[in-house]
């Protein structure tokens, strides 16, 4: 079975609100057994725009992606989001080795 990712794509206006943010997410992606495998860092621009902060998230399933995503408790963590960030967030379905 594929596994589900997040790609998420995050400039952050306020990182002390964001502190928030990551704390209130943290029971959702614990229910959901989320792997973070990129966690900010420093990137290179190669083409394109790019974001201030870039985190990719793996999950057993696209379904399994989706649910987190949809769960009460990342609701919540997405209103707090919302106020101290801008993001672009997708789910993509791959394969890792």
């Amino acid at each position: 079975m594929a596994k589900g990712y997040w790609i998420a794509r995050v400039d952050v206006r306020d990182p002390e609100g964001y502190k928030a943010y990551v704390a209130t997410a943290k029971p959702a992606f614990e229910a959901h057994g989320a792997k973070f495998l990129v966690r900010g860092g420093e990137l290179t621009l190669l083409e394109g725009a790019a974001r201030g902060r870039n985190v990719v998230i793996e999950f057993d399933s696209v379904e399994t992606a989706r649910a987190c995503y949809d769960s009460v408790d990342y609701q919540k963590a997405k209103a707090i989001r919302e106020e101290v960030a801008e993001a672009d967030i997708i789910i993509i379905e791959g394969y890792a080795s």
